[in-house]
Protein backbone atom coordinates (compact mmCIF):
# COMPACT_ATOMS: atom_id res chain seq x y z
CA UNK A 1 0.00 0.00 0.00
CA UNK A 2 1.31 3.21 -1.52
CA UNK A 3 1.88 6.63 0.53
CA UNK A 4 -0.62 8.43 -0.92
CA UNK A 5 -3.15 5.93 -1.19
CA UNK A 6 -2.63 5.88 2.58
CA UNK A 7 -3.27 9.58 2.48
CA UNK A 8 -6.56 9.34 0.47
CA UNK A 9 -7.74 6.79 2.68
CA UNK A 10 -7.20 8.92 5.72
CA UNK A 11 -8.79 12.19 4.27
CA UNK A 12 -11.81 10.33 3.37
CA UNK A 13 -11.91 8.96 6.56
CA UNK A 14 -11.02 12.33 8.48
CA UNK A 15 -13.96 14.16 6.33
CA UNK A 16 -16.79 11.15 7.18
CA UNK A 17 -15.28 11.52 10.85
CA UNK A 18 -15.82 15.24 11.16
CA UNK A 19 -19.28 14.88 9.46
CA UNK A 20 -20.58 12.43 12.69
CA UNK A 21 -18.62 14.32 14.88
CA UNK A 22 -21.37 16.86 15.54
CA UNK A 23 -23.53 14.60 18.10
CA UNK A 24 -23.25 15.05 21.40
CA UNK A 25 -21.23 13.29 24.06
CA UNK A 26 -22.68 10.78 26.00
CA UNK A 27 -23.31 11.19 30.12
CA UNK A 28 -23.23 9.41 33.18
CA UNK A 29 -24.31 10.50 36.18
CA UNK A 30 -22.59 12.38 39.03
CA UNK A 31 -23.43 9.95 41.76
CA UNK A 32 -21.21 7.49 43.71
CA UNK A 33 -21.65 5.08 40.50
CA UNK A 34 -19.42 7.54 38.37
CA UNK A 35 -16.14 6.45 39.92
CA UNK A 36 -16.79 3.19 38.43
CA UNK A 37 -16.58 4.98 35.07
CA UNK A 38 -12.83 5.72 35.07
CA UNK A 39 -12.66 6.95 31.77
CA UNK A 40 -16.39 8.46 30.94
CA UNK A 41 -18.36 7.38 28.93
CA UNK A 42 -14.53 5.99 27.18
CA UNK A 43 -14.83 3.32 29.93
CA UNK A 44 -14.41 -0.16 29.58
CA UNK A 45 -15.07 -3.55 32.07
CA UNK A 46 -12.46 -5.26 30.95
CA UNK A 47 -10.50 -7.29 33.47
CA UNK A 48 -8.28 -9.42 31.24
CA UNK A 49 -4.71 -9.36 29.80
CA UNK A 50 -6.62 -6.99 26.82
CA UNK A 51 -7.60 -4.92 29.40
CA UNK A 52 -5.44 -1.48 28.38
CA UNK A 53 -6.32 -1.82 24.45
CA UNK A 54 -9.78 -1.75 23.90
CA UNK A 55 -11.40 1.25 21.77
CA UNK A 56 -13.18 4.15 22.85
CA UNK A 57 -17.07 2.31 23.13
CA UNK A 58 -19.17 3.69 20.13
CA UNK A 59 -16.88 4.92 17.44
CA UNK A 60 -18.72 5.47 14.46
CA UNK A 61 -17.56 3.42 11.87
CA UNK A 62 -15.04 5.85 10.27
CA UNK A 63 -13.43 5.84 13.52
CA UNK A 64 -13.05 2.66 14.17
CA UNK A 65 -11.59 1.90 11.12
CA UNK A 66 -8.85 4.63 11.73
CA UNK A 67 -8.23 2.95 15.01
CA UNK A 68 -7.88 0.06 13.59
CA UNK A 69 -5.33 1.07 11.09
CA UNK A 70 -3.58 2.87 13.78
CA UNK A 71 -3.52 -0.39 15.86
CA UNK A 72 -2.00 -1.70 13.32
CA UNK A 73 0.52 0.61 12.32
CA UNK A 74 1.61 0.71 16.30
CA UNK A 75 2.09 -2.84 15.71
CA UNK A 76 4.23 -2.86 12.40
CA UNK A 77 7.85 -3.72 13.01
CA UNK A 78 10.18 -1.73 10.98
CA UNK A 79 13.65 -3.42 9.23
CA UNK A 80 16.73 -1.78 7.69
CA UNK A 81 16.16 -0.35 3.63
CA UNK A 82 16.19 -1.84 1.29
CA UNK A 83 13.03 -3.34 1.95
CA UNK A 84 9.33 -4.02 -0.05
CA UNK A 85 7.55 -2.83 3.38
CA UNK A 86 8.35 -0.88 6.31
CA UNK A 87 11.81 -0.05 5.46
CA UNK A 88 13.94 2.92 7.39
CA UNK A 89 15.00 1.33 10.93
CA UNK A 90 17.88 2.59 12.59
CA UNK A 91 20.66 2.29 12.16
CA UNK A 92 20.57 3.08 15.63
CA UNK A 93 17.48 1.96 17.52
CA UNK A 94 16.12 0.77 21.03
CA UNK A 95 13.30 -1.18 19.59
CA UNK A 96 11.55 -2.46 15.92
CA UNK A 97 8.04 -1.33 16.75
CA UNK A 98 5.59 0.80 19.32
CA UNK A 99 3.90 -2.28 21.05
CA UNK A 100 7.73 -4.04 21.36
CA UNK A 101 7.76 -1.63 24.25
CA UNK A 102 4.13 -0.61 25.30
CA UNK A 103 3.23 -4.42 25.24
CA UNK A 104 -0.36 -4.64 25.52
CA UNK A 105 -0.47 -1.52 25.61
CA UNK A 106 0.77 -1.06 28.94
CA UNK A 107 3.59 -0.68 31.52
CA UNK A 108 7.32 -1.61 30.60
CA UNK A 109 10.15 -3.40 32.94
CA UNK A 110 13.62 -3.13 33.65
CA UNK A 111 15.39 -6.55 32.94
CA UNK A 112 14.96 -8.79 35.77
CA UNK A 113 18.86 -9.73 35.63
CA UNK A 114 22.06 -8.42 34.39
CA UNK A 115 22.01 -10.77 31.33
CA UNK A 116 18.88 -9.29 30.17
CA UNK A 117 18.98 -6.73 27.44
CA UNK A 118 16.84 -4.03 27.77
CA UNK A 119 13.16 -4.21 25.82
CA UNK A 120 10.71 -1.88 27.16
CA UNK A 121 13.08 0.43 28.87
CA UNK A 122 15.61 2.95 26.92
CA UNK A 123 18.14 5.74 28.99
CA UNK A 124 17.59 9.60 28.37
CA UNK A 125 21.10 11.18 28.19
CA UNK A 126 22.21 14.46 28.10
CA UNK A 127 24.65 17.00 29.25
CA UNK A 128 24.37 20.26 31.78
CA UNK A 129 22.85 23.30 29.59
CA UNK A 130 19.61 23.96 27.58
CA UNK A 131 19.12 23.59 23.97
CA UNK A 132 17.61 26.55 21.61
CA UNK A 133 14.35 25.83 23.24
CA UNK A 134 15.14 25.55 26.48
CA UNK A 135 15.08 21.75 26.27
CA UNK A 136 17.57 19.06 27.55
CA UNK A 137 21.42 19.54 25.52
CA UNK A 138 22.44 16.76 23.50
CA UNK A 139 25.40 14.72 24.01
CA UNK A 140 27.48 15.33 20.97
CA UNK A 141 28.08 11.99 19.16
CA UNK A 142 24.60 10.50 21.35
CA UNK A 143 22.05 12.44 21.29
CA UNK A 144 19.40 13.04 24.04
CA UNK A 145 18.48 9.42 24.45
CA UNK A 146 20.86 6.04 24.53
CA UNK A 147 20.47 3.61 21.40
CA UNK A 148 21.35 0.22 22.67
CA UNK A 149 20.45 -1.30 19.21
CA UNK A 150 22.27 -1.31 15.69
CA UNK A 151 21.09 -2.37 12.18
CA UNK A 152 23.84 -4.89 10.50
CA UNK A 153 27.35 -2.59 10.04
CA UNK A 154 26.94 -0.42 12.19
CA UNK A 155 27.38 0.18 15.84
CA UNK A 156 25.20 0.89 18.67
CA UNK A 157 25.98 3.90 21.02
CA UNK A 158 26.96 1.78 23.72
CA UNK A 159 25.55 -1.47 26.08
CA UNK A 160 23.53 -0.74 28.87
CA UNK A 161 23.79 -2.65 32.03
CA UNK A 162 21.76 -2.26 35.38
CA UNK A 163 22.63 -3.53 38.74
CA UNK A 164 20.90 -2.37 42.28
CA UNK A 165 21.87 -1.06 45.78
CA UNK A 166 19.21 -3.06 48.36
CA UNK A 167 18.49 -1.00 51.55
CA UNK A 168 16.81 -2.84 54.43
CA UNK A 169 14.58 -0.61 55.98
CA UNK A 170 11.37 -0.91 59.25
CA UNK A 171 8.29 0.26 59.83
CA UNK A 172 7.29 1.87 63.19
CA UNK A 173 5.34 -1.32 63.63
CA UNK A 174 8.13 -3.55 63.32
CA UNK A 175 7.32 -4.76 59.68
CA UNK A 176 10.29 -5.50 57.40
CA UNK A 177 10.52 -3.37 53.49
CA UNK A 178 13.75 -3.33 51.34
CA UNK A 179 14.46 -0.49 48.62
CA UNK A 180 16.70 -1.46 45.73
CA UNK A 181 18.71 1.97 43.73
CA UNK A 182 19.66 1.16 40.41
CA UNK A 183 22.89 1.93 39.26
CA UNK A 184 23.52 2.31 35.33
CA UNK A 185 26.88 1.10 33.41
CA UNK A 186 27.16 1.59 30.05
CA UNK A 187 29.50 -0.55 28.56
CA UNK A 188 31.94 -0.73 24.96
CA UNK A 189 30.41 2.80 23.74
CA UNK A 190 30.86 3.67 20.30
CA UNK A 191 33.22 6.35 21.02
CA UNK A 192 33.69 7.72 24.66
CA UNK A 193 31.06 9.59 26.16
CA UNK A 194 31.54 12.58 28.11
CA UNK A 195 32.27 12.63 31.76
CA UNK A 196 29.53 15.27 32.41
CA UNK A 197 27.03 12.88 30.57
CA UNK A 198 23.09 12.82 32.86
CA UNK A 199 21.72 9.55 32.43
CA UNK A 200 18.31 8.67 33.29
CA UNK A 201 16.03 5.18 33.45
CA UNK A 202 12.75 5.41 31.73
CA UNK A 203 10.43 2.27 31.33
CA UNK A 204 7.65 2.78 29.03
CA UNK A 205 4.96 4.04 30.18
CA UNK A 206 1.09 2.78 29.36
CA UNK A 207 -0.77 4.38 26.59
CA UNK A 208 -4.26 4.11 27.44
CA UNK A 209 -6.94 7.25 28.39
CA UNK A 210 -3.64 9.21 26.34
CA UNK A 211 -6.57 11.06 24.97
CA UNK A 212 -8.78 12.09 27.77
CA UNK A 213 -5.82 13.70 29.56
CA UNK A 214 -4.96 15.54 26.18
CA UNK A 215 -8.50 16.55 26.52
CA UNK A 216 -7.96 18.34 30.29
CA UNK A 217 -8.59 22.13 29.95
CA UNK A 218 -5.28 23.93 30.55
CA UNK A 219 -6.81 26.26 32.81
CA UNK A 220 -8.07 23.11 35.13
CA UNK A 221 -4.13 22.05 35.62
CA UNK A 222 -2.54 25.22 36.28
CA UNK A 223 -5.25 25.61 38.75
CA UNK A 224 -3.85 22.99 40.50
CA UNK A 225 -0.56 24.58 40.03
CA UNK A 226 0.86 26.12 43.36
CA UNK A 227 4.93 27.17 42.98
CA UNK A 228 5.03 28.99 45.99
CA UNK A 229 2.50 26.38 47.83
CA UNK A 230 0.62 29.40 49.41
CA UNK A 231 -1.64 26.81 50.73
CA UNK A 232 1.02 25.88 53.18
CA UNK A 233 0.53 22.29 52.39
CA UNK A 234 4.04 21.29 51.25
CA UNK A 235 2.84 20.70 48.21
CA UNK A 236 3.63 22.70 45.17
CA UNK A 237 3.29 21.14 41.56
CA UNK A 238 4.20 23.24 38.84
CA UNK A 239 3.35 23.07 34.74
CA UNK A 240 6.11 22.34 32.51
CA UNK A 241 6.62 24.79 30.03
CA UNK A 242 8.12 22.65 26.43
CA UNK A 243 8.58 23.34 22.92
CA UNK A 244 5.39 22.31 20.47
CA UNK A 245 7.82 21.27 17.38
CA UNK A 246 4.96 21.18 15.12
CA UNK A 247 3.11 24.54 15.76
CA UNK A 248 6.73 26.30 16.76
CA UNK A 249 5.97 27.70 20.18
CA UNK A 250 6.95 26.77 23.99
CA UNK A 251 3.53 25.12 25.84
CA UNK A 252 2.16 22.96 28.61
CA UNK A 253 3.95 19.60 28.42
CA UNK A 254 1.89 16.64 29.39
CA UNK A 255 2.81 13.63 28.75
CA UNK A 256 6.65 11.58 29.42
CA UNK A 257 7.57 10.83 33.27
CA UNK A 258 8.70 14.60 33.37
CA UNK A 259 5.66 16.21 31.27
CA UNK A 260 8.59 16.61 28.05
CA UNK A 261 5.78 16.27 25.34
CA UNK A 262 2.47 18.59 24.62
CA UNK A 263 0.52 16.45 22.06
CA UNK A 264 0.11 12.73 21.32
CA UNK A 265 1.34 13.50 18.16
CA UNK A 266 4.83 14.97 19.14
CA UNK A 267 4.78 12.11 21.61
CA UNK A 268 4.30 9.32 18.57
CA UNK A 269 6.64 11.19 16.63
CA UNK A 270 9.62 11.43 18.88
CA UNK A 271 8.72 7.99 19.99
CA UNK A 272 9.65 6.78 16.24
CA UNK A 273 12.45 9.30 15.69
CA UNK A 274 14.32 8.07 18.56
CA UNK A 275 13.31 5.09 19.44
CA UNK A 276 13.53 2.99 15.99
CA UNK A 277 15.16 6.21 13.78
CA UNK A 278 12.25 6.44 11.92
CA UNK A 279 12.03 9.93 10.59
CA UNK A 280 8.53 11.55 10.05
CA UNK A 281 7.16 15.34 8.97
CA UNK A 282 7.60 16.22 12.85
CA UNK A 283 11.36 15.27 12.96
CA UNK A 284 12.73 14.57 9.53
CA UNK A 285 16.56 14.29 10.60
CA UNK A 286 17.60 11.08 11.45
CA UNK A 287 18.14 10.22 15.30
CA UNK A 288 21.78 9.60 14.21
CA UNK A 289 22.96 12.57 13.17
CA UNK A 290 26.68 13.85 14.07
CA UNK A 291 27.39 10.38 14.38
CA UNK A 292 29.79 8.48 11.83
CA UNK A 293 27.04 6.34 10.70
CA UNK A 294 24.96 9.16 10.07
CA UNK A 295 24.58 8.65 5.72
CA UNK A 296 23.89 12.67 5.67
CA UNK A 297 21.48 11.46 2.73
CA UNK A 298 18.30 13.56 2.89
CA UNK A 299 15.80 10.68 2.30
CA UNK A 300 12.19 11.04 2.19
CA UNK A 301 10.34 10.50 5.77
CA UNK A 302 10.32 7.02 6.88
CA UNK A 303 6.54 7.06 8.09
CA UNK A 304 3.95 8.70 6.21
CA UNK A 305 2.03 11.63 7.53
CA UNK A 306 -1.60 9.82 7.37
CA UNK A 307 0.27 6.82 9.55
CA UNK A 308 1.52 9.14 12.07
CA UNK A 309 -1.83 10.88 12.76
CA UNK A 310 -3.80 7.68 12.77
CA UNK A 311 -1.56 5.50 15.63
CA UNK A 312 -1.94 9.14 17.28
CA UNK A 313 -5.77 8.71 16.88
CA UNK A 314 -5.57 4.75 18.20
CA UNK A 315 -3.77 6.10 21.15
CA UNK A 316 -6.08 9.10 21.24
CA UNK A 317 -8.79 6.80 20.98
CA UNK A 318 -7.36 4.04 23.66
CA UNK A 319 -10.35 3.20 26.51
CA UNK A 320 -10.16 3.20 30.25
CA UNK A 321 -10.39 0.02 32.21
CA UNK A 322 -13.59 0.27 34.94
CA UNK A 323 -12.02 0.51 38.72
CA UNK A 324 -12.76 -3.36 40.29
CA UNK A 325 -15.31 -4.31 44.02
CA UNK A 326 -15.12 -0.08 45.01
CA UNK A 327 -17.83 -0.91 46.91
CA UNK A 328 -15.64 -3.26 48.90
CA UNK A 329 -15.67 -1.54 52.68
CA UNK A 330 -12.01 -2.53 52.83
CA UNK A 331 -11.21 -0.90 49.67
CA UNK A 332 -13.65 2.28 50.93
CA UNK A 333 -11.49 2.62 53.93
CA UNK A 334 -8.21 2.63 51.89
CA UNK A 335 -9.81 4.93 49.56
CA UNK A 336 -10.82 7.39 52.52
CA UNK A 337 -7.07 6.84 54.29
CA UNK A 338 -5.96 7.76 50.69
CA UNK A 339 -7.56 11.13 50.98
CA UNK A 340 -7.03 11.96 54.88
CA UNK A 341 -2.98 11.71 53.96
CA UNK A 342 -3.34 13.62 50.91
CA UNK A 343 -1.87 11.55 48.28
CA UNK A 344 -5.01 13.34 46.25
CA UNK A 345 -2.52 16.77 46.96
CA UNK A 346 -0.91 15.09 43.76
CA UNK A 347 -2.87 12.16 42.87
CA UNK A 348 -5.63 14.44 41.57
CA UNK A 349 -8.67 11.91 41.61
CA UNK A 350 -11.33 13.65 38.58
CA UNK A 351 -11.67 16.33 36.00
CA UNK A 352 -13.95 17.20 33.20
CA UNK A 353 -12.78 17.12 30.40
CA UNK A 354 -12.77 20.67 27.71
CA UNK A 355 -15.53 20.63 25.08
CA UNK A 356 -14.14 19.13 21.86
CA UNK A 357 -16.19 19.54 18.61
CA UNK A 358 -13.64 17.89 16.49
CA UNK A 359 -13.74 14.57 18.67
CA UNK A 360 -16.55 15.04 21.07
CA UNK A 361 -15.69 11.48 22.03
CA UNK A 362 -13.91 13.25 24.64
CA UNK A 363 -16.17 16.16 25.34
CA UNK A 364 -17.24 16.86 29.12
CA UNK A 365 -16.06 12.98 30.25
CA UNK A 366 -15.92 13.04 34.22
CA UNK A 367 -12.66 11.21 34.50
CA UNK A 368 -11.13 9.58 37.67
CA UNK A 369 -7.32 9.66 35.88
CA UNK A 370 -5.52 10.44 40.16
CA UNK A 371 -3.20 12.71 39.25
CA UNK A 372 -2.90 16.70 37.82
CA UNK A 373 -0.39 15.97 34.92
CA UNK A 374 2.14 18.55 36.89
CA UNK A 375 5.67 18.36 38.11
CA UNK A 376 6.81 17.90 41.59
CA UNK A 377 10.13 17.46 43.63
CA UNK A 378 10.38 13.87 45.19
CA UNK A 379 13.36 14.03 46.94
CA UNK A 380 17.05 13.06 46.38
CA UNK A 381 16.11 9.99 46.38
CA UNK A 382 14.12 9.88 42.94
CA UNK A 383 16.47 12.04 41.08
CA UNK A 384 17.94 11.29 38.35
CA UNK A 385 19.78 14.73 37.67
CA UNK A 386 18.58 15.46 34.96
CA UNK A 387 16.55 18.39 33.60
CA UNK A 388 14.22 18.57 31.46
CA UNK A 389 12.65 21.80 30.24
CA UNK A 390 11.37 23.40 33.54
CA UNK A 391 11.76 20.09 34.83
CA UNK A 392 14.30 19.42 37.81
CA UNK A 393 16.20 16.74 38.15
CA UNK A 394 14.24 16.32 41.43
CA UNK A 395 10.93 16.62 39.42
CA UNK A 396 8.35 14.25 37.94
CA UNK A 397 5.14 14.51 36.68
CA UNK A 398 2.75 12.67 38.75
CA UNK A 399 1.63 9.68 37.36
CA UNK A 400 -2.41 8.32 36.57
CA UNK A 401 -3.22 5.78 38.69
CA UNK A 402 -5.86 4.61 36.96
CA UNK A 403 -5.61 0.67 35.57
CA UNK A 404 -2.70 0.67 38.12
CA UNK A 405 -3.96 -2.79 39.50
CA UNK A 406 -4.33 -4.48 36.49
CA UNK A 407 -0.27 -4.22 35.63
CA UNK A 408 0.06 -7.87 36.61
CA UNK A 409 -2.41 -8.94 34.48
CA UNK A 410 -1.66 -7.54 31.58
CA UNK A 411 2.28 -7.05 31.66
CA UNK A 412 2.78 -9.66 33.83
CA UNK A 413 5.03 -7.99 36.22
CA UNK A 414 4.33 -5.07 39.16
CA UNK A 415 8.18 -2.64 38.66
CA UNK A 416 6.60 1.03 39.04
CA UNK A 417 8.18 4.14 39.26
CA UNK A 418 9.91 6.30 36.14
CA UNK A 419 12.67 3.57 36.07
CA UNK A 420 10.84 0.25 37.17
CA UNK A 421 12.93 0.05 40.09
CA UNK A 422 9.87 -0.06 43.05
CA UNK A 423 8.76 -3.94 42.58
CA UNK A 424 5.63 -3.29 43.79
CA UNK A 425 3.20 -0.32 44.73
CA UNK A 426 4.05 -0.25 48.70
CA UNK A 427 7.88 0.43 47.59
CA UNK A 428 7.10 3.11 45.02
CA UNK A 429 5.50 4.90 48.10
CA UNK A 430 8.34 4.17 49.99
CA UNK A 431 10.15 6.04 47.82
CA UNK A 432 8.64 9.23 47.97
CA UNK A 433 9.78 12.39 49.14
CA UNK A 434 10.53 16.02 48.58
CA UNK A 435 6.56 17.28 48.30
CA UNK A 436 5.25 13.78 49.14
CA UNK A 437 7.21 13.36 52.18
CA UNK A 438 4.57 13.82 54.77
CA UNK A 439 2.47 11.44 52.77
CA UNK A 440 4.99 9.02 52.77
CA UNK A 441 5.52 9.44 56.41
CA UNK A 442 1.97 9.49 57.18
CA UNK A 443 1.47 5.79 55.36
CA UNK A 444 4.96 4.50 57.38
CA UNK A 445 2.63 5.00 60.60
CA UNK A 446 -0.54 3.57 59.78
CA UNK A 447 -1.12 -0.14 61.09
CA UNK A 448 -0.18 -2.72 58.74
CA UNK A 449 -3.95 -3.15 58.11
CA UNK A 450 -4.53 0.36 56.82
CA UNK A 451 -1.77 0.07 54.92
CA UNK A 452 -2.98 -3.35 53.32
CA UNK A 453 -6.20 -1.34 52.79
CA UNK A 454 -4.49 1.68 51.00
CA UNK A 455 -2.55 -0.70 48.77
CA UNK A 456 -5.88 -2.81 47.99
CA UNK A 457 -7.86 0.81 46.73
CA UNK A 458 -5.06 1.53 44.57
CA UNK A 459 -5.22 -2.08 42.89
CA UNK A 460 -9.32 -1.63 42.50
CA UNK A 461 -8.77 1.22 40.63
Amino acid sequence: MNKLYLIFIFLILLFSFSIQSCRKADEFADGDDAAFFAGGAQTVFDESGAAFSSAFPGLSSSQATLHEIGDGAFSETFVSAPALLHQGLGPIFNNVSCSSCHIADGRGRPPVNVNEPLSSMLIRISIPGQDLHGGPLAVLGFGTQLQQRSINGKMAEANVEINYLEQPYTYPDGENYSLRQPVYSFNNPYTTLPSNTLSSGRVAPAVFGLGLLEAIDENDLLALSDPNDFNGDGIKGKANRVWDAINKKTTIGRFGWKAGNPSLLQQTAGAYNEDMGITSFVFPTESSNNQIQYDGINDETEVSDSILYMVAFYLRSLAVPAPRKLNDLEIQHGKKIFTQINCVGCHHAQFITATNVVFPALSNQKIFPYTDLLLHDMGNGLSDNRPDFLASGNEWRTAPLWGIGLTKKVNGHNFFLHDGRARNLEEAIMWHGGEAVNAKNSFAQLSKNDRGALIKFLNAL
